[in-house]
């Protein structure tokens, strides 16, 4: 090992030491301190061993030239390069006005109608002459008060001037059925899932670099099946059943769940029941327009013995529906980031709901195949025990069993 390699090796070997308690002033003067003790040649062994600039070494001579004062600056005023919006004056408002382009007076915007990345940006400024980088574009947005934020559902749309009104006669049936310890349940069909090798959403602890591996696309032809999750939360004892439909989400379906919840849950924790009060959105499986629905749960009626009540949420409220966010929610935080591969994976995965408020939830998979397109004819509906309430009938109606009104 020659001189200057083994000057090298001590330099890096005091760098590696001290550099991070280093800022960028005394990092200078300590390599122009170190350059001026090797002597000739010293700014290039310590650029080589430090990675510093020749340029930064020489400066830091220069300064201990002219006597180091302890001033508590970093750089010397005015020093550093200058920012963007001092030599390009006008960037900030070419900016502002691609990112909100009606609101800035151009709604002929180029990026009128694309996804506003950073590098689309930094583009759009670019080829309009602006020099700037991606990085640059994130921090004067930052400062110019935006923040990368996901379109959010908070409207929705015209709402009907019954609305407050019945959710206080919702709210007030639900309340008196409690109270004589009637069962009030909340029914509704959750998103339909793709069953197969694909990726659900969310996030769960794996071994560091061993993910579980999906298909890249979700294509339904590669899919198993389709499940139809339909719940029953039953508002007083914080329970919930959950069958799991392959077929179609029909109003037999959905009644059919409504019975095998009786069946398996609701007749052994309510032995003295004779009403059932119901809380349904306004449309899909169990809409208020649906003559099947309104059939069905006649069917039932008579069959339970039960005199069953139902009162709809106003069409657009669907998110007020109770099991919306007191069983819903939890299954979908339940099965995050797994893949929902097969329908028993998906029952097992909804049995297993569970919450610290006491959630507890039964599920089971309905392999019966339910018909669609069934008309219901006038003549039939006419034989239905169904009497509308005088607020809303269409939304709110009772159904006794058939042999009791004779």
């Amino acid at each position: 090992m020659n001189r200057n390699e083994g000057l090298e090796a001590v330099v890096v070997e005091k760098y590696a030491a001290i550099s991070s308690a280093l800022d960028e002033r005394a990092r200078r003067l300590w390599a122009a301190v170190e350059s001026r003790a090797i002597g000739y040649g010293g700014d290039a062994l310590v650029s080589a061993a430090t990675g510093l600039a020749r340029d930064t070494i020489r400066n830091g001579r220069l300064e201990i030239g002219r006597g180091v004062a302890a001033n508590g600056r970093v750089r010397r005023v005015g020093g550093g390069r200058p920012r963007l919006t001092h030599t390009q004056p006008g960037l900030e408002t070419a900016l502002e006005r691609m990112v909100d382009p009606l609101t800035r007076g151009d709604p002929m915007s180029p990026l009128r109608w694309t996804c506003k990345s950073r590098a689309k940006l930094a583009s759009a400024l670019s080829e309009d002459g602006w020099q700037v980088s991606s990085t640059t574009v994130g921090r004067l947005l930052n400062g110019l008060g935006y923040r990368l934020q996901a379109v959010r559902k908070t409207r929705e749309g015209v709402s009907n001037p019954d609305r407050n009104e019945q959710f206080e006669y919702i709210n007030a049936a639900a309340v008196r059925y409690l109270r004589r310890k009637q069962p009030v349940i909340s029914v509704d069909t959750k998103k339909k899932e793709l069953v197969g090798d694909f990726k659900n959403g969310g996030r769960e602890w794996q071994p560091k670099g061993g993910p579980e591996k999906v298909l890249v696309h979700d294509f339904p032809g590669d899919a198993v099946g389709k499940a139809i999750p339909y719940g029953i939360y039953d508002m007083a004892r914080n329970e919930a059943w959950v069958s799991v439909g392959r077929d179609h989400d029909t109003p037999e379906f959905a009644v059919a769940s409504i019975r095998q919840w009786w069946k398996m849950m609701g007749k052994r924790a309510y032995p003295n029941a004779k009403e059932l009060f119901i809380t349904a959105d306004a449309g899909g499986s169990n809409g208020y327009r649906t003559r099947a629905w309104k059939l069905e749960l006649q069917k039932f009626a008579d069959d339970s013995r039960l005199r069953i009540r139902v009162s709809h949420y106003p069409p657009g409220t669907s998110k007020w529906n109770k099991i919306e966010h007191r069983l819903f929610c939890h299954i979908t935080q339940n099965w995050r980031g797994k893949p929902l591969r097969t329908f028993e994976t998906i029952v097992d995965l909804i049995g297993n709901t569970q919450t610290t408020a006491g959630l507890r939830v039964k599920a089971r998979l309905d392999t019966r195949a339910y018909s669609t397109g069934i008309e219901i004819p006038k003549a039939e509906m006419r034989r239905l025990a169904l009497r509308p309430h005088k607020f809303r009938g269409e939304w709110n109606y009772e159904l006794q069993p058939r042999d009791l009104t004779r």
